[in-house]
């Protein structure tokens, strides 16, 4: 019982994390890497028992290599890129001849690296490294924690409990949050309905008194989704009283709480950050895509910007047509 309960835990933050790099890596908001480089650090000597430290912490920005431990011969990089050219970019690096004996492997903290064990690569300084077990991501590491005794578990467990969250929480709330995004998951998107009803004139004013050009076209992507999410708003209503406002009510409160730490555009993409923790944190959040998620997040804060929900509004704003 206890082992399904530690790695229900380590599964679903985990899972978070990789989903929460992938975002703010596109957002641009936060860097997580330097972050991540100490906790899989952490992770990976809690795992294997190795006796990683983190190079960068005395000599920065070391080529191709993040963790080193120097008693197994080992070398790590850290990365949110996995691709075929950024692995053979690392193993060209003049910098790994002094590391002859050592083992490289390669860690994707954003996405599952399946595809890039089957590939072939460029290792001019021949480097030990074999692709289909020294290449790690999310997947490949839950699967190696599945397989450990209860005590090693046990230690992952309260290593990733103190750095990613609190106690398993089995009462975690739903949100209409949630439910909104689960039925904007399910539309499509590429067709617009409406369009004319909003005032492109009204919206640029009120981009235009909030220096929001850095996100304006983020804004003017999302803006002509504004009639159908009113459509399902009025939908979602019917299902009971004021649920839209309590969505609206959730995006306007993470704007109010983020509006002295940001400003203009990094406030805006900060509220699409906030938002989508908000979401990955709901009980009855159902996982899609990170592209879907992105996409339905954008769409709604985009609409609560369009409704006066969050920035000022231009004297005498009117947003909707008749």
């Amino acid at each position: 019982m206890k082992r399904s309960i530690y790695f229900d835990y380590i599964e679903e933050k985990m899972n978070t994390l990789a989903t929460r790099i992938n975002i703010k890596g596109k957002l641009n908001i936060l860097n997580l890497h330097n972050h991540s480089e100490d906790f899989y650090l952490h992770l990976f000597n809690a795992i294997f028992d190795y006796n990683l430290v983190n190079l960068n912490a005395n000599l920065q920005n070391v080529e191709a290599i993040d963790l080193i431990d120097q008693k197994n011969k080992i070398f790590i990089q850290v990365s949110a890129t996995a691709t075929k050219d950024k692995i053979e970019d690392s193993l060209k690096k003049d910098s790994l001849k002094k590391y002859s004996g050592y083992n490289f492997h390669f860690i994707s903290i954003s996405k599952e690296a399946s595809d890039l064990r089957t590939k072939k690569y460029l290792n001019p300084h021949s480097i030990s490294f074999n692709p289909q077990v020294d290449i790690h991501d999310t997947v490949s590491i839950l699967n190696k924690i599945k397989s450990m005794e209860i005590d090693g578990m046990e230690i992952v467990y309260k290593l990733i409990r103190k750095e990613l969250g609190d106690e398993i929480d089995t009462y975690k709330l739903e949100s209409n949050l949630a439910s909104i995004i689960n039925v904007l998951s399910k539309e499509d998107w590429d067709i617009n309905e409406g369009i004319d009803h909003i005032d492109k004139f009204e919206i640029d004013r009120k981009i235009t008194i909030n220096e929001l050009e850095n996100v304006r076209l983020i804004i003017d992507d999302y803006a002509l989704h504004y009639p159908k999410v009113d459509k399902i708003y009025s939908e979602f209503n019917s299902q009971g009283k004021n649920k839209s406002s309590s969505v609206l009510g959730t995006i306007r409160k993470e704007f109010i709480s983020n509006q002295n730490k940001e400003k203009d555009g990094d406030l805006f993409l900060k509220v699409i950050d906030a938002v989508t923790e908000k979401a990955l944190k709901s009980k009855n959040f159902q996982p899609i895509p990170i592209d879907e998620l992105e996409l339905c997040i954008n769409i709604l804060v985009v609409d609560a910007f369009i409704r006066c929900k969050i920035f000022k509004n231009p004297e005498n704003y009117k947003y909707a047509t008749t």
